[in-house]
């Protein structure tokens, strides 16, 4: 497949090129991934009349924005006006949102053409896009694997070259997980950088959005697009959103970085930690300095996350009912029946198993016992980084201690599906900015993935350092795309 997505300048370019008007690009980009989709699954459905309408609203205007025509894919839990937008649930079975999400409108006004209904895990609940309600998505790199989760689809787009760029959600890790076992970019902001309103809620203590690119210049021009303030979002925090491209190209040396001990342990693949430790020696003869530093309580975050996350799930969902809109159960006499009927129909295992576990956490006589015993241990954690960033500007460690595993390899052994998730939970915690960037790849030809870590609205550090690696060397580079024969490529 010819790689007109390996930058967002070089897709602008082959669109100067093609001197043709945007509503047969638009027809080209959507045959293209229908094409491709039919072994990836990676969008829940492409609705071409949406498409060529917004590449007709963007050829009609007489300025062009920043991202003008670039094609973004969006996670189908951030809503767009009048698009179906389920979550990649039957409960909201035909809902289309009377609204856009924030980040939809900085898109929009940056002239960016929007293609809806990336794949995800049901309500973003899972680690490898296996619980949608529509099916799997497939890994680019191996179709009988797993994505990575929950943002699968909006990792696999971008690797297979559906897409330029995408947007995805991380509340434990569902941008970076699967950017790394997918061989691309992935960077989940600091809470509070990136407006939520409009993503629909999983646990809105944890959640946030975040892009997913071929290489960290991309990440950092979309970070400028779609970051800043927003008074619809109580949590939003009113900052400066910096010049992000501006520290691209900027020296490392002395930069310190800290190793963790608690993340290079024993159950980690080979393969991973080979290619993440190559990554760390890199670093090192570019300048830079190895700190040890310790995270105590990172052993906790796991356990700690899977209470947080569930409880705030279980409040978050307990609004979908079968009344208002969505999937409603037929035949129910009366309505606490349509409640229940709706509810058990509707919601798939995974969703169930985790609003069981919240409301339980939540109940009389079990808050205190879990919910605020989790509370005390998240605040540990985020402790424990604010201790070690007095000792290193940025913390590296791998992203996913595997590769990407086999599709239904893991899908009935939930505890070490979450295990998934293990170094990617900490930052969700704590709130931190975090990225995951490519590596190199294991001894299956798999993509390996190193994540960086910042304190607090210091996303800068982490785009320095990134940039610097990827400037030493060519993963970022690497295409699955050019598995897929491109049967559109004439155009």
């Amino acid at each position: 497949m010819k790689d007109i997505f390996s930058s967002i300048a070089s897709y602008a370019e082959w669109v100067k090129d093609q001197k043709k008007p945007l509503g047969e690009l638009a027809s080209y980009l959507s045959d293209r991934i229908e094409s491709v989709d039919k072994e990836l699954h990676a969008f829940i459905g492409i609705d071409k009349k949406a498409i060529t309408k917004r590449a007709a609203d963007l050829e009609a205007k007489k300025t062009k924005g920043r991202l003008w025509a670039l094609p973004v894919g969006i996670k189908n839990n951030i809503c767009i006006k009048d698009a179906l937008t389920t979550c990649a649930s039957h409960i909201l079975d035909g809902f289309r949102p009377p609204y856009n999400a924030t980040v939809v409108e900085k898109l929009q006004a940056a002239d960016a053409l929007l293609l809806d209904g990336l794949n995800m895990d049901e309500f973003a609940f899972g680690s490898s896009c296996e619980t949608s309600y529509y099916g799997p998505t497939r890994n680019p790199w191996d179709t009988t694997r797993i994505p990575g989760g929950s943002s699968g689809g909006s990792a696999a787009s971008v690797a297979s070259g559906e897409v330029a760029v995408s947007l995805g959600s991380d509340t434990g890790g569902s941008i970076r997980q699967p950017a790394s076992l997918c061989g691309v970019v992935g960077f989940k902001p600091t809470y509070g950088r990136v407006s939520r309103y409009g993503l629909i809620a999983f646990a809105s203590s944890l959640d946030q959005i975040g892009p997913i690119t071929r290489n960290i210049a991309d990440c950092a021009a979309m970070l400028e697009v779609i970051s800043g303030y927003d008074p619809k979002d109580s949590t939003s925090a009113n900052l400066d959103v910096p010049k992000y491209t501006e520290y691209l190209d900027r020296d490392i040396k002395g930069l310190r970085i800290g190793i963790p001990k608690e993340y290079f342990i024993s159950g980690i693949e080979p393969g991973v930690g080979k290619r993440v430790k190559e990554a760390i020696d890199v670093f090192k003869k570019l300048g830079a300095e190895l700190v040890d530093i310790s995270l105590p309580h990172t052993r906790f975050a796991v356990s700690c996350y899977y209470i947080v996350g569930p409880a705030e799930a279980s409040s978050n969902l307990a609004r979908y009912d079968g009344v208002h809109y969505g999937y409603r159960s037929a035949g129910a006499k009366d309505l606490i029946e349509m409640y229940i009927s709706s509810r058990n129909e509707a919601f798939g295992a995974e969703a169930k198993r985790r609003i069981l576990l919240g409301t339980y956490a939540l109940s009389s006589g079990y808050y205190d016992a879990y919910y605020l015993k989790a509370l005390k241990v998240r605040t540990k954690i985020a402790a424990d980084f604010k201790e070690a960033f007095k000792n290193c500007d940025v913390i590296l460690t791998p992203t996913s201690p595997t590769t990407a595993f086999k599709i239904g390899e893991k899908i009935n052994d939930p505890l070490t599906m979450y295990l998934s998730d293990v170094f990617t939970i900490p930052a969700n915690l704590a709130g931190l900015p975090a990225a995951s960037i490519p590596c190199g790849k294991d001894e299956k030809g798999l993509p390996v993935g190193l994540q960086l870590m910042a304190p607090a609205f210091e996303e800068t550090v982490i785009i320095k350092a990134a940039h610097a690696f990827e400037r030493n060397t060519d993963f970022h580079k690497d295409f699955a795309g050019a598995r897929f024969k491109d049967n559109n490529e004439k155009i």
